[in-house]
């Protein structure tokens, strides 16, 4: 059984702590390796369904919903790192725990307090800018570049046109809203809601070949998986460290660096620093730098509001008030509401 240190037993040799640091190491390792087994399981579908934002922005743009790989581990790389990712996101809390685990035995009760406060919110926040990222940033910033593209792709030379030679007859394809149940062998069809042309080559699945249809002009807009995926990747590494801006104001203000009026009156200045927030975590358009400052610049509001409510000692008397309630009802002696834990705020 690992030994459970408490604050009166804190100060431990520098062997102890190494052996201690190893166990949680290796108690951490253990959790994560399962987790990573079950991602490879999921990874497939997960990648499928990160890619839906930029097959609908193509089709949108009326662009065929297809990317591309260039070489041939690109993809495996891709569904490797979104596996890794997933492991990650996943097992976090269990790393953390672990990692809490060893530390906590140093602190004072009031310093715990507030982890227990800080930590839960940093989770929250990290799967809301996350998920704001996907849902609401993301479709905008690839329709913004796609729609770029195209704009620049209609500004190209125009195919000339001229009267068909003489008993020259066109072959005419269907254009469809979806492909028929059971095509035969040899017929053709156009798919036009997802702008492919499709020839059935044999029976079963798999039988039938799809040709993309790409529009006029210089430009033909292709993007590589890997690249889509970095970008998807950067775009939730930088929401989710922008969006601990609440957890940075209430750290700050209980340590006693900021205040509460010292935040209001320097509005201003944190809208611009917003702004070169954004500008810095976020490829240089506009549109994504935008749907990056205005939530950091309402997080840094809800931060100065929850500073207001949440005070120090009032997060403090709080925890002070269950500690007793918690004591009384495992039948100890209640714990005096004036005496001190041992420094902090």
């Amino acid at each position: 059984m690992p030994r459970r240190f408490s604050n009166d037993d804190a100060i431990m040799p520098f062997g102890d702590h190494l052996e201690e640091l190893r166990r949680r190491l290796i108690y951490a390792l253990l959790g994560i390796v399962p987790i990573f087994v079950l991602a490879l399981m999921v990874g497939k579908p997960v990648l499928g369904y990160l890619l839906h934002p930029v097959q609908e922005a193509l089709l949108a743009a009326n662009l065929p919903a297809k990317l591309q790989i260039t070489g041939v581990l690109e993809l495996f790389y891709a569904y490797i790192k979104i596996s890794l990712i997933l492991t990650i996101m996943v097992g976090a809390p269990w790393v953390f725990w672990q990692l809490w685990m060893f530390i906590a035995p140093g602190l004072y009760d009031n310093e715990r307090r507030f982890a227990y406060v800080l930590s839960p919110l940093s989770v929250v926040l990290t799967a809301f800018g996350i998920v704001f990222m996907y849902k609401a940033m993301l479709p905008v910033v690839l329709a913004f570049f796609i729609n770029f593209g195209t704009t620049l792709a209609g500004g190209g030379t125009a195919a000339p046109t001229a009267p068909l030679p003489q008993g020259v007859t066109l072959p005419g394809v269907p254009v469809l809203e979806a492909d028929p149940e059971a095509p035969e062998v040899g017929q053709m069809w156009v798919n036009g809601p997802l702008k492919e042309l499709r020839i059935r080559i044999a029976a079963g699945e798999g039988g039938t070949l799809t040709i993309p249809m790409v529009g006029g002009g210089p430009v033909m807009q292709q993007f590589r998986v890997s690249e889509y995926v970095g970008l998807l990747l950067s775009f939730s590494l930088a929401f989710a460290v922008a969006f601990q801006m609440p957890v940075v104001v209430l750290l700050l203000g209980w340590a006693g660096i900021i205040q509460a009026e010292l935040l209001s009156k320097y509005r201003r200045h944190a809208i611009m620093v917003c702004a070169i927030v954004g500008a810095v975590l976020t490829p240089a358009d506009p549109i994504s730098m935008l749907l990056l400052a205005i939530p950091l610049y309402a997080l840094y509001e809800l931060g100065l509001v929850m500073l207001r409510l949440l005070p120090a000692h009032r997060v403090a008397a709080g925890f002070d008030a269950f500690s007793r309630r918690k004591r009384a009802a495992q039948g100890g002696a209640p714990i005096d509401a004036d005496a001190g834990d041992g420094g902090g705020p």
